[in-house]
């Protein structure tokens, strides 16, 4: 494995992350509407949508780096995987966390966050993918905890459930209503 070019695809990969995200964050609306649009871009402002954009592009990053970048499968799939609940847990504690102290949003505070959110996962994937530790027996839980994270995307996207996570604070509806 050439960690250097590891290194270098997750740090070009932060940029790319961050920009995909910016775009599926419009995506339903520049969409019209559509299919696409609503499974893979924010159909609102609420937590739930931001983490849904994060993770969709942190996803196709991993998965263009793995044509590209050669290793160890089991290893990176594992790596990706705690890289994706890192992200998505990472948006949501910062979000109400702040939320609970200040009180009221800034966008700008969150998308600081964002990118910080990116950065830190991507290093974190690079030392998990490089590390000595045994990943490979993780393998089989990862691909389950991928599973969840595509049946609770799909499902949300479509059928968000009314709770907080998924309310849109700007309209206090839930989903595209």
């Amino acid at each position: 494995m050439n960690k250097r070019a590891l290194m270098i695809s997750e740090i070009i990969g932060c940029a790319a992350i961050y920009s995909a995200a910016v775009y599926l964050h419009f995506a339903y609306t520049l969409s019209s509407g559509s299919a696409l649009g609503l499974v893979f871009g924010a159909v609102n402002e609420s937590v739930w949508e931001h983490v849904k954009i994060f993770s969709s592009a942190y996803a196709g990053w991993a998965l263009l780096q793995l044509m590209w970048i050669k290793v160890p499968f089991r290893r990176y799939a594992v790596s990706k995987c705690i890289g994706l609940y890192t992200l998505m847990g990472g948006i949501i504690c910062f979000y109400y966390a702040y939320t609970a102290l200040i009180g009221t949003g800034s966008p700008s505070v969150y998308i600081i966050f964002s990118v910080i959110a990116v950065i830190l996962t991507q290093l974190l994937s690079f030392e998990f993918t490089v590390s000595d530790n045994r990943l490979d027996d993780f393998f089989h839980p990862a691909m389950m905890l991928f599973l969840l994270y595509y049946l609770m995307y799909f499902s949300f996207s479509i059928f968000p459930p009314h709770a907080g996570l998924f309310r849109d604070p700007v309209s206090g509806g839930y989903g595209i209503g």
